[in-house]
């Protein structure tokens, strides 16, 4: 046994290997030692090896899909090792031959299929990315939804597109460039190595024509020989992990370069589009728009989300489907009652394919099917432009299918085929009688006994069973004399004669014991004979049945964003070809959430104009901390992006000009990992938008140049708005604490001042949210502070320098020097504080009478006066 473990280990070295002995997985040697510290589970030891002992593990088998996603979160790849015959059969090959094993399938993290071990709303991607000599390719594919995807691009976009995609696992070539390997590590994103010979194009081009049985690729568009290498190597990866069975992969859908807005990784991170700067799906936009009632509608929603279209006629298509759903509030509620009852229709499909499959996926299919037919005949008849059409249109023409699993499956089917009785009665005969037999055996030897008893004229006949004669005939010593005449004795053998009873059998009984005995096997025979005649006829109509659920995500998907636009208060966006960006009222979705949530405050809605007949429009966008500069810069960002989802927006009027690329600096934090400060993080992000950015694109910055001395961090603030205006020429939101900046509004056309109101009260700054034309004069830095809780020694120390400053300025005389401010020491600010409590210890001592105090008073005055001083 030990020997076979070996052999087979030696073919997967760089994974776990699960070794299946009767009820459990068990892991030897190393990979024991890894798994139990990963699982958390007992390490124990089995035998010797070369005078060793060999550590061991071992995880339950109906649990292992537990086991096996820790596994995979924690890094570790896994070989599921089988056991491919009974020990019944290997025993036929000699006494001590050992049970043939062989590894089913290398589970890694872009293969997952199982419910389990995935995100149901989002998908699971695994991709591999290919370069010939001048050409760079990308493909994607979703093996649990069968999404097939690939896309030419420029090496120096892998990095975007990555971030727009997040791969759960890249597959290059082992000849990858050390830059990848740093991408993919910056994303987590695991990498995989194959042999150069998967990516080889023209192996690849048979390779795909092979599993869509085609002759030729130009059935599905015109590839580039990089794109085909990168297909190619990804089908070739899921042929070596899923060993020969390969996933239902829908014909490669080609994308344009140019088809999506470009969002790279920080400005992903900082807009907070999938997941929350805390790394989680709460608190990100996502989180807070997604209405969807489906799994295959929430995965296209966050696709939607993360790849807003730069199409003119797919964004009005998508806005016109918006229209008539939340104009119609009963048909949108019609089709989501139905949809809350539509199971994943993709994610079954693709169990079955994989022969992973079981009776509840058949359920799932034939419930999804059902749903779907009564969502078709609702939109019958409907004035619809044509993207709820062709959804309505793919819904339709499963009456066939429907009826047969209708027909076949009963309504609530057990988990695994092998458990049986998912089969509905009345729907095969022979599986009918068999579950008869095996249910109602005793009533049916009961009917025999009475049919013979009645033959024979002798009441007393009984039909018994042993286990040494099976079933019998028994009668007494004096009927049987005539049981043995003719013509009974043609039907009735004897078989044993006791002290008083004499015993018979019949060839009827003898064939109905068989049967008996054979019933519950032969009904799961049956069972899954009829379980893979049903999965062959779903799988024989796979590709209507992956354009039912397009339609089924797709109706989801605009009936959720209208019930969003209908209850939030959207309004329909403008969307065309010019360089406009006017907003009115414009809101951010997630924080007015959030303030609804929390206290129910109302968001303070802001306008936004940055439009421009040709050259740059840039606000530059003064104001303190606090008052609501980032969020103002955000929620613009976001107004557009949602616009080109195809989505309602959270502002009063919004016309938008097409937007090619979305960039955000927003924020700061270092990374320590790549030896990288705070300063270095915002300057490489700020140098990738001013490399990038064209004149479409919006760009938002916020505190260029703040992690750094103030005169450097001033002239680099001033130098990248210059670049901006007069060489990316985009559209852009630019704050500050700079106020020297405003200056440029009257030199640079096309730049504007703007500033958030606050209002000062009592020594106190109040924000009121509010962003109008015009600079701000002052920062209130020290107000700030103040609210933030700092010691009021701190902020009192803070005014005073901040004075002295203030009116060298004013003065002209230059840089203040550290000698001008005189130290802590010197400062009155303490003073302040022992004259606060001073003033409260006379005030609590200036009616005590000493001599009239109990020592018990005396010493509660003594504590009182402490608990002051303390405070």
């Amino acid at each position: 046994m030990m020997a076979q473990y070996l052999e087979i280990k030696a073919q997967y070295s760089d994974a776990l290997l699960f070794y299946r002995m009767g009820d459990f997985y068990e892991m030897f040697f190393d990979d024991a030692v890894a798994a139990a510290e990963a699982l958390d589970i007992a390490l124990t030891k089995r035998g010797k090896h070369q005078g060793e002992d060999i550590p061991m593990c071992g995880v339950p088998v109906h649990a292992a899909e537990g086991y096996l996603l820790t596994l995979i979160r924690k890094g570790f790849r896994v070989a599921v090792g089988e056991q491919m015959e009974s020990p019944a059969e290997a025993k036929k090959r000699g006494a001590k031959s050992v049970v043939r094993r062989d590894v089913v399938r290398l589970v890694t993290p872009g293969t997952l299929t199982e419910d389990s071990l995935l995100e149901a709303r989002s998908h699971n991607f695994l991709g591999a990315y290919s370069e010939l000599r001048k050409e760079a390719a990308i493909a994607w594919a979703d093996i649990s939804t069968g999404a097939f995807h690939v896309m030419p691009i420029k090496p120096v976009r892998l990095s975007p597109e990555l971030a727009r995609l997040a791969p759960s696992e890249l597959v290059v070539s082992d000849l990858v460039p050390d830059t990848i390997r740093v991408m993919a590590d910056e994303y987590r994103i695991p990498l995989t190595p194959i042999g150069k010979s998967s990516f080889d194009s023209s192996a690849s081009e048979k390779r795909l024509c092979d599993l869509f049985k085609i002759s030729t690729l130009e059935a599905f568009g015109t590839f580039s020989r990089a794109e085909i290498s990168a297909m190619g190597a990804l089908v070739d990866y899921l042929d070596i992990t899923q060993k020969g069975k390969l996933p239902l992969l829908q014909p490669p859908e080609q994308e344009a370069e140019n088809r999506v807005v470009q969002i790279d990784s920080a400005t992903r991170r900082n807009l907070e589009l999938t997941r929350s700067l805390a790394g989680g799906r709460a608190g990100s936009l996502l989180s807070t728009i997604d209405r969807t009632v489906t799994p295959a509608g929430a995965r296209l929603l966050e696709q939607r989300l993360s790849s807003p279209s730069r199409h003119l006629d797919t964004i009005h298509e998508r806005l016109a489907a918006l229209d008539v759903v939340h104009n119609d509030t009963l048909l949108s509620e019609q089709i989501r009652d139905a949809l809350r009852r539509t199971p994943d229709l993709d994610r079954a499909l693709s169990r079955l394919s994989l022969d992973r499959g079981g009776p509840r996926d058949l359920a799932a299919i034939r419930n999804a099917l059902g749903q779907a037919e009564l969502i078709s005949g609702v939109l019958q008849d409907k004035d619809m432009p044509d993207l709820l059409k062709k959804s309505s249109q793919d819904l339709q023409g499963f009456d066939e299918l429907l009826a047969l699993l209708d027909a076949a499956l009963v309504s609530e089917p057990p988990l695994l085929a092998r458990d049986g009785g998912f089969i509905a009665a009345g729907y095969d005969g022979e599986l009918d009688e068999a579950r008869t037999l095996r249910d109602e055996g005793r009533s049916v030897i009961a009917s025999l006994q009475q049919e013979y008893s009645e033959r024979t004229g002798i009441s007393s006949l009984k039909i018994k069973h042993n286990n040494v004669l099976g079933y019998f005939i028994e009668t007494t010593a004096t009927h049987a004399e005539k049981m043995r005449s003719a013509p009974l004795s043609e039907t009735f053998v004897h078989r044993q004669t006791t002290a008083n009873q004499v015993r018979f059998t019949t060839v009827e009984l003898s064939e109905l014991e068989t049967r008996i005995l054979n019933a519950g096997n032969l009904a799961l025979e049956i069972e899954k004979k009829l379980y893979l005649a049903l999965s062959t006829a779903i799988l024989g109509d796979s590709g209507r049945l992956t354009a039912a659920s397009k339609g089924l995500a797709e109706l989801d998907l605009v009936t959720a964003l209208g019930d969003l636009a209908k209850s939030e208060g959207w309004t329909r966006p403008r969307i065309d070809d010019s360089r406009a960006f006017h907003v009115s009222g414009g809101r951010h979705p997630v924080v007015e959430h959030a303030l609804r949530r929390q206290n129910g405050e109302p968001f303070v809605a802001n306008d936004c104009d940055l439009s421009a007949q040709d050259g740059a429009a840039i606000w530059l966008l003064t104001g303190p901390n606090m008052a609501g500069k980032s969020t103002f810069l955000r929620q613009n960002a976001l107004i557009a992006l949602l616009g080109q989802m195809g989505s309602y927006v959270p502002a009063y009027e919004a016309h938008i000009g097409l937007i090619s690329q979305l960039f955000s600096r927003v924020g700061a934090s270092d990374d320590l990992a790549r030896g990288r400060s705070t300063f270095m993080v915002e300057m490489v992000e700020t140098a990738a938008i001013l490399n990038q950015a064209d004149d479409r694109a919006l760009v938002i910055l916020d505190e260029i140049g703040r992690g750094t001395a103030t005169y450097d961090g001033l002239s680099i603030a001033w130098a990248t708005l210059e670049h901006l205006h007069q060489m990316n020429r985009c559209r852009a939101l630019f704050a500050t604490h700079y106020h020297e900046l405003a200056q440029l509004a009257n030199t640079l056309e096309g730049v504007e001042n703007a500033t958030v109101s606050v209002k000062e009260w009592e020594g106190e700054v109040i924000f009121l949210h509010e962003v109008r034309k015009g600079a701000a004069d002052r920062s209130y830095g020290v107000q700030v502070a103040q609210l933030a809780g700092l010691p009021d020694c701190v902020v009192s120390r803070a005014r005073q320098v901040l004075d002295m400053l203030e009116e060298s300025s004013r003065e002209g005389g230059g840089r203040i020097q550290v000698d001008d401010l005189p130290l802590f020491a010197a400062a009155p600010s303490p003073q302040t504080s022992m004259t606060k409590v001073a003033s409260e210890v006379d005030s609590m001592l200036k009616d005590v009478h000493p001599d009239d105090l109990s020592p018990r008073e005396a010493l509660d005055l003594l504590y009182k006066l402490k608990e002051a001083a303390r405070s």
